[in-house]
């Protein structure tokens, strides 16, 4: 039953963010490109999502998610041309467990791609770090680090966009592995809806 709620919860997760992309690609009728983006960026978001979490000593499964707000989520990158961007991105989300807030995130190196002048395509592999909040750590009970590996997919829209500023909603899907002591592991699929708020 584990496994059947599991598969389902990211085959849900599969089809909202193919759901998201189809939306942003419909929307972008004119096939030349009227901007140019040069130099370094930086992006932050503001949003939410959802997360659900699964760990080898059974204390959480992927039976129960839980709602997120995304915090710090950013990106840093530098423009190879119009069109791709090498970038470091790290997503980040507040989770609740066992009545402490702890955060889920990662540091992963990506690339962004834009595919049409206003939507673009986001991705990346590299480091998961499973935390605790930072106004929440609390000695022996919410103060373990954990690290491991994490995958990042997500897509944006700009909406609006006035010198070398733009404004993006976005949706990111995060898929994490975070080992913890004892040779256990807490896994992690995270999918966040946003607003982007660029320099590039």
């Amino acid at each position: 039953m584990k496994t059947i709620k599991k598969q389902i919860l990211v085959k849900m997760t599969c089809v909202a963010f193919a759901l998201v992309s189809s939306v942003t690609n419909a929307q972008d009728t004119n096939p030349e490109t009227t901007t140019i983006r040069d130099g370094f960026i930086f992006e932050f978001v503001v949003g939410g999502g959802i997360i659900s979490l699964d760990d080898s000593a059974g204390i959480q499964t992927f039976d129960k998610s839980q709602g997120t707000f995304v915090f710090p989520d950013l990106k840093f990158g530098y423009m190879l041309n119009d069109k791709l961007a090498i970038t470091a991105a790290l997503p980040g989300n507040i989770y609740e467990f066992q009545n402490n807030d702890r955060h889920f995130g990662g540091f992963i190196p990506s690339v962004q791609y834009w595919v049409k002048d206003k939507w673009w395509i986001h991705g990346g592999i590299g480091l998961a770090i499973d935390t605790p909040a930072l106004y929440d750590i609390k000695d022996d009970e919410n103060d373990d680090w954990n690290f491991g590996c994490a995958v990042m997919a997500s897509t944006g829209y700009e909406i609006y966009k006035k010198k070398n500023f733009a404004l993006n909603v976005q949706s990111k899907l995060v898929l994490g592995r975070a080992n913890l002591d004892g040779d256990t592991h807490r896994d992690a699929v995270i999918f966040n809806i946003g607003l982007g708020f660029s320099w590039l």
